[in-house]
């Protein structure tokens, strides 16, 4: 029985997997030499199973140390990861898209991670890439970026070899709908390894188990959120159309409750206000949001992510300290000429 088929049957037996384990296991999921019919065996039954925190952190600590290092540890401490599990199926904007190039033009240092749309019509990159983020640029041209833009966006693809050899399981496990731990891998494995993150998670049930990931992880300040639409039915953001549930990380461990847009100064909107579409569907909501004509539970919702940001890297005193900023950055022209800029540092 190889390696892999005896932790197979472990987790069949409901048994959680140590440190070793789970790092042994990434070894050969990462493995070409294994066959794919072994690693969907195990990535199902450590679903059925159900992943812990601690498993996941191991998985995490897995593939940061086989990711391709961007070398931007000078940015590190300060900066932050707006990002979403993905996974929702609630058909929203690119919020966290919108909400990095504004905390950029606060002076946040911002590292997204992400890739193109999977269980959505237009991921962040799809959207990032179209405002003018070259997704096959070099390390130097991201740290150059960092530098004058005030932002990076890694391309998953291109920094995660070791996922070339999962790839074609992922597929097979999405085509039967059916979950894995990769699918909440994504935002645990930020190359850059921000010390701060703003996560947004697919499932009310996986908030706290995704903040005491973040904190086996050492991440200095955080907040995991979920937006709770209907019973049942969420979304991977935090909104002022829902009620949301929040669970601090890091120095902000204490923080466990829900959320509502009024204790924070927000309209409660309709949440078709943040519904989205296709990439050309969200370049044209992006461009009435920067004119001023934007739906007003969308940018409420832009300007909640971005003062919740603010306070998380320790900018402000409360969340509601940052929203007269983050409204003025998202809508009197700062986060426009941050396109522009973006479009001319990548293609000029």
């Amino acid at each position: 029985m190889s390696e892999l088929a005896e932790l197979t049957r472990r987790l069949v037996a409901r048994q959680e997997l140590t440190s070793a384990e789970v790092e042994r296991a990434s070894a050969s999921l990462a493995s070409p030499e294994i066959a794919a019919e072994g690693k969907t065996a195990f990535l199902l039954a450590l679903g059925e199973k159900g992943e812990t925190a601690a498993e996941v952190a191991g998985f995490a600590r897995a593939f940061r140390a086989r990711a391709i290092n961007p070398g931007v540890e000078v940015w590190s401490a300060k900066a932050v990861d707006i990002v979403g599990t993905g996974g929702d199926l609630a058909g929203g904007f690119n919020i966290s898209s919108m909400v990095v190039l504004t905390l950029a033009c606060a002076g946040v240092p911002v590292m997204k991670h992400g890739n193109r749309g999977v269980t959505s019509k237009c991921g962040s990159a799809d959207l990032l890439a179209a405002l003018g983020v070259n997704l096959e640029a070099s390390p130097d041209k991201v740290r150059e970026g960092l530098d004058q833009l005030g932002y990076a966006f890694f391309f998953a693809p291109a920094y995660h070899p070791a996922f070339k050899h999962i790839g074609s399981v992922r597929r097979q496990l999405a085509v039967q709908g059916r979950r894995s731990v990769f699918n909440i891998l994504g935002p645990l494995i930020n190359p850059g390894r921000p010390a701060n993150v703003l996560l947004g998670v697919f499932s009310e049930a996986w908030v706290a188990r995704l903040a005491d990931v973040f904190d086996l992880l050492g991440t200095e300040a955080g907040l995991a959120v979920h937006g709770i639409i209907a019973p049942g039915r969420g979304i991977d953001e935090l909104t002022t159309a829902t009620a949301n549930r929040v669970r601090g990380i890091g120095r902000l461990r204490s923080v466990d409750g829900v959320w509502n847009a009024a204790e924070h100064g927000f309209q409660l909107a309709p949440f078709a206000d943040l519904q989205g579409g296709d990439l050309q569907t969200n370049l044209a909501i992006v461009e009435a949001l920067l004119a001023g004509r934007g739906p007003v539970g969308l940018v409420d919702t832009i300007v909640y992510n971005t003062a919740t940001a603010l306070w998380i890297t320790g900018r402000t005193g409360a969340v509601s300290d940052g929203v007269a900023q983050a409204r003025e950055l998202l809508l009197g022209g700062a986060v426009k000429k941050k396109i522009a800029a973006t479009k001319e540092f990548f293609h000029s």
